[in-house]
């Protein structure tokens, strides 16, 4: 049995001090005021005890795998790699993001086929039976226009590659790009003109005559999905129509709405709002949309994810905590029990609750930033990490 003593222990609730978490094996035994039967005590020092972050949307692989646009590395060492990074930053279950895009006006990446998405599924599906650090999971992001995708989503989750899909639609004019001028910046930015060989004026004219999936399809792959438990989510919703459509579609998470306004109506129709951690670090949204920290205040965004940047996840709780007056159980569960039953896993994780996985976090503030000190994942000390001073 292992006693993590002289710790702030956040539970859905509340914070507790002057308690002891106990685990057993693989699994939270009890919050106790005494630890006489531990095999190993694990100190606290204060700081506070997290249950481990739950990172629904994060692109964070793809620099692991190309670091530079021209230098490739094996996906498996990038994975490897990257879940050393994760660990360090409290998330101990990751939902990797990757897209089926049909053209490259938005950056051209080989990550965006068939078949390097096919490759990174089989990678992770299988990396569980081998050394691994955290858990690890598969988000399919659907690009509307990108027809193939149809089939090919269906065969993924006919295999059970796929725990996560989500409906995606980057046209310019609505959703994140419903201002013209930004599109146009976004596509100069990634080279987007001269990838696909046309003018900006071409390109809005290829988007107005393009093919998309029908509705049916999409219908289609989120009965699939529910079947699976595999949750559905939709991508930059910018009008009530939208979430209408969602509605009909059977969608269960709304990604990134553009407004407060759709954020506050997605959270009152029933639909998990998801807002980006980055976007509280920096003070507002790098593209111009909704501020996910007025969203946290005002009760419209029930989780926070990494999208680009995992670091932005612990440092957004400390952040609404100290500049907007949240409470810490209430951001934390933002982080790990909101996004467990977004996902469906909220039976074992998301959670300081008896019985749950011990997949817990040990944090601290040291000159003025958010740190991770210990990390346990399935009742195992998987990172161990001091900072010092130095002495002369």
């Amino acid at each position: 049995m292992i006693a993590i003593i002289n710790g702030r222990i956040v539970t859905p609730d509340e914070v507790l001090e002057n308690k002891v978490l106990l685990i057993e094996k693989d699994r939270i035994l009890s919050i106790s005021d005494t630890y006489d039967a531990a095999d190993k005590v694990i100190n606290a020092h204060g700081r506070y005890v997290f249950p481990g972050f739950i990172d629904v949307h994060s692109d964070k692989i793809e620099q692991f795998i190309y670091p530079r646009p021209t230098a490739r590395f094996p996906f498996e060492l990038a994975l490897k790699e990257c879940e050393k990074e994760l660990l360090q930053l409290g998330i101990t279950t990751i939902y990797h993001s990757f897209s089926l895009y049909k053209d490259e006006l938005l950056g051209k990446s080989p990550l965006r086929s068939k078949e390097s998405v096919l490759e990174m599924a089989e990678l992770i599906d299988g990396i569980h039976k081998r050394r691994h650090l955290i858990h690890h999971r598969f988000h399919l992001r659907i690009e509307i226009d990108n027809t193939e995708a149809f089939e090919i989503a269906k065969e993924m989750m006919e295999r059970g590659l796929v725990h996560e899909i989500s409906f995606m639609d980057h046209t310019p004019g609505q959703g994140q790009y419903r201002d013209l001028e930004v599109y146009r910046d976004t596509v100069n930015k990634y080279h987007g003109m001269e990838n696909e060989n046309k003018t900006f004026e071409e390109i809005i004219e290829y988007h107005k005559h393009k093919e998309t999936l029908t509705f049916e399809q999409l219908r289609k792959l989120a009965d699939m999905a529910h079947e699976r438990r595999i949750t559905v989510a939709s991508h930059d919703d910018d009008s009530m129509e939208k979430l209408a459509v969602n509605r009909q579609l059977g969608v269960d998470i709304s990604e990134f709405p553009i407004t407060e306004e759709i954020a506050q109506a997605a959270h009152s129709m029933g639909f998990y709002t998801i807002a980006g951690a980055p976007n509280i670090v920096l003070g507002g949204s790098h593209s111009g949309n909704m501020s996910a920290a007025d969203a946290v205040v005002h009760g419209c965004a029930d989780i926070l994810c990494s999208d680009y940047f995992p670091q932005a996840i612990l440092h957004s709780l400390f952040i609404m905590c100290e500049r907007y007056g949240m409470q810490m159980p209430e951001m934390v569960r933002k982080v790990s029990l909101n996004p467990a039953r977004a996902m469906k896993i909220d039976k074992d994780y998301g959670s300081i609750e008896a019985g749950k996985k011990a997949d817990l976090v040990i944090a601290d503030v040291l000159d003025g930033y958010p740190v991770v000190t210990h990390v346990l994942v399935d009742g195992k000390t998987t990172s161990r990490v001091e900072y010092r001073r130095q002495t002369v």
